[in-house]
């Protein structure tokens, strides 16, 4: 997962202060999801490195929705993207529905609902997927509603 969040620094990085800004949270995302999967004994979990990840998955989500998804669309408008905005109709959705489950862990966790370590385990295995395809489906967002528009304006240059 931490490579292929560096591939996308590397493709888009420089691009736009807010995307590298994202990526950079998602670097931090991987890690925090990193230290808070890591075998701990079978009968406790490593509760401090959960609930870092949990306050690195919410803002990171939060970002991706309250200013990421709403910066691209915007972008996608002014320059009357009509491909890139169907793209983003049928991708957001898969998104929304990932950003559920990450968020309802979060809520468990903050409930204090994730001391059981079996259940924590499954559940960040299944959160770590989830999140793996959603960095798939940000990347393909941020490659045709951004680059293909950071080329045309360059060639309006």
């Amino acid at each position: 997962m931490l490579d292929s969040c560096q591939n996308a620094q590397e493709r888009w990085g420089g691009v736009h202060q807010l995307i590298d800004r994202w990526l950079k949270e998602r670097e931090e995302l991987v890690l925090a999801y990193s230290a808070a999967s890591a075998p701990t004994t079978a009968v406790t979990t490593n509760e401090p490195a959960v609930q870092k990840f949990c306050e690195v998955l919410v803002d990171y989500v939060s970002a991706g929705h309250f200013e990421v998804y709403e910066q691209l669309t915007n972008e996608a408008k002014a320059f009357g993207d009509e491909r890139g905005l169907e793209l983003a109709k049928q991708i957001y959705p898969r998104i929304d529905s990932i950003t559920e489950v990450a968020l309802s862990f979060n809520d468990r966790c903050d409930n204090g609902d994730c001391r059981d370590n079996a259940s924590l385990v499954a559940e960040l295995n299944q959160l770590g997927r989830l999140l793996h395809e959603r960095f798939e489906l940000e990347d393909c967002l941020i490659e045709v509603l951004h680059n293909a528009h950071q080329e045309q304006s360059t060639a309006a240059v």
